[in-house]
């Protein structure tokens, strides 16, 4: 059986496959970090592992030079690709928020934030105090003594609960041992895909704050577990000569640091 097939399955009964976000998808797990560069047969070998066509990925490259995410070299029959300047100042900022350590510890103290919204309103966050900002227009920092179970359950809309649901279902085809390193690789741009869309979608709940039935406590530390069992596979299979592709660059920054690094060897 197909170790990716529940994965792959997922991937494409989400409508219409977003084949150019797929792309900035590799480029930031798979390329950045090992000289901003792969080729086009590369990323034809990854994105067809997952059930992506030569003709769409041929179109989702071509629109993303087009809209200046990225630009691209000919090298003999095949063409090597980057990002833009445009497309790394784009991606900065979700990178960050991507690969963020997790929080494993219990929050100790708390933080009210409130902000007014404008005509006498105002909202108020809860949120660790270390994690607090001044550009609240208020803050009470101290312990959290009462939280019902009614705002827990507000911490997820019914949106973010089943992106986590699917999340969740990823995490528990990953339980199977993926031994062949493309096969790793497919894998681990299809977990940090879906990843990627949840934390630029909803804001990331405490794991302290989730309601007791979410489908996943902490996903991060999900996320992380899942991503250091592949990571080995995966810069092995990139720094390789795989159907006689040239190796990627050493990494700049470990794949392996990512999520926190050291928490999960």
């Amino acid at each position: 059986m197909d170790p990716l097939a529940p994965l792959i399955s997922a991937l494409h009964a989400q409508g219409r496959l977003r084949v150019w976000s797929l792309v900035i998808t590799a480029f930031g797990d798979l390329v950045q970090h090992r000289g901003g560069e792969i080729s086009s047969t590369r990323l034809r070998m990854v994105l067809g592992r997952v059930g992506v066509e030569q003709g769409a990925l041929r179109t989702a490259l071509s629109r993303l030079s087009s809209d200046g995410w990225v630009h691209s070299e000919r090298a003999g029959r095949s063409s090597r690709y980057r990002l833009t300047a445009q497309g790394l100042d784009r991606f900065a900022f979700a990178t960050a928020r991507i690969y963020a350590p997790p929080r494993i510890e219990p929050v100790l103290r708390w933080a009210a934030a409130v902000t007014l919204t404008g005509a006498g309103g105002e909202s108020i966050r809860i949120i660790p105090a270390d994690e607090a900002s001044e550009s609240a227009d208020c803050l009470l920092v101290g312990d959290l003594t009462h939280l019902s179970d009614t705002y827990r359950a507000a911490q997820l809309g019914v949106a973010h609960r089943a992106a986590l649901a699917a999340l969740a279902a990823d995490l528990g085809a990953l339980r199977t041992a993926i031994d062949d390193p493309l096969d790793a690789t497919a894998a681990r741009l299809l977990l940090i895909h879906r990843w990627r869309r949840i934390v630029l979608r909803f804001p990331e709940c405490v794991p302290d704050l989730m309601p007791h039935d979410a489908p996943l406590t902490n996903p991060r530390e999900a996320v992380a577990r899942a991503y250091a069992m592949l990571t080995p596979a995966v810069e092995g299979w990139l720094t390789s000569d795989a159907g006689g592709l040239a190796p990627l660059p050493k990494a700049s920054q470990p794949a392996a640091k990512r999520f926190g690094g050291a928490l999960w060897a």
